[in-house]
């Protein structure tokens, strides 16, 4: 029940050719709380509820419980969810022996695109592709919930580029 990852932003679409899947995600949150957080997602035909903890001083480790639930379920925790769905495509991208998921987000967070890599430890090397920018792991600003309240689009246009 620990996830341990890394989180970079992009700064070429060129990954979209190597990618093995892509997915239609909505997701919005039962509790926002940054020191818990209650996920509920839609991904393609599934449903997931995901509960995720307060990370450690870096960001990179926290807990997280995740189940699937039914679409309908989904959808029906979705519609009571806090104000602020975020809807997003997800590319699965291999790269080495690890898989990123780069996430290009739509609506009111249209222009941000995310990579993460889930490691083993927080040690772990890993292939890092020309497509991947800085690194924004532990910047809560980038978290989903976060982006959930605050879109990037009400960003400050410098804090975009």
């Amino acid at each position: 029940m620990v996830e341990i990852e890394r989180k970079f932003l992009v700064t070429a679409l060129d990954f979209i050719q190597q990618a093995t899947a892509k997915l239609s995600i909505a997701q919005g949150y039962l509790n926002s709380h940054p020191a818990r957080t209650v996920r509920i997602r839609t991904q393609g035909e599934c449903g997931y509820i995901t509960i995720k903890g307060k990370g450690n001083e870096s960001g990179t480790t926290r807990m997280e419980w995740e189940t699937e639930i039914t679409l309908t379920e989904a959808k029906a925790l979705l519609a009571i969810c806090e104000e602020g769905c975020i809807h997003k495509t997800r590319y699965r991208v291999p790269a080495g022996i690890h898989t990123y998921e780069v996430d290009v987000f739509e609506g009111e967070n249209k222009g941000l695109v995310v990579a993460e890599i889930e490691l083993t430890n927080e040690q772990e090397s890993f292939s890092k592709p020309h497509w991947l920018g800085q690194e924004v792991t532990g910047d809560q600003k980038y978290y989903n919930a976060a982006l959930s309240k605050v879109p990037y689009l009400t960003w400050p246009k410098e804090q975009r580029e």
